[in-house]
């Protein structure tokens, strides 16, 4: 587990293989919470090539010295990303 928030990561490997892709990562907030959001892809074995980008927002707790998941939230599409811009954009401009 990772000690310090830079350190987090959605990467994944399974026999020399990048499962999970991490493109890019955020921290929104550090300390004994911490939360960071994830640019990410994932290896389609079917098609033998990576999926599209999908973006995580995890939640993650410090405890004994090493961060721990608490919660996610997938955002699976580009278009579900929009949705929730556009939704916080509103509500930030009110």
């Amino acid at each position: 587990m990772a000690e310090k928030v830079e350190e987090l990561t959605v990467g994944y490997s399974e026999n020399g293989i990048e499962i999970v892709q991490e493109l890019d990562k955020v921290i929104l907030s550090k300390g004994a919470w911490s939360t960071v959001l994830f640019r990410y892809r994932e290896w389609d074995r079917a098609k033998e090539d990576y999926g599209p980008e999908k973006y995580s927002i995890r939640r993650y707790q410090k405890r004994s010295g090493e961060f721990r998941q608490q919660s996610k939230f997938n955002i699976s599409s580009k278009a579900q990303a929009q949705a929730l811009i556009g939704a916080l954009q509103k509500w930030i401009d009110e």
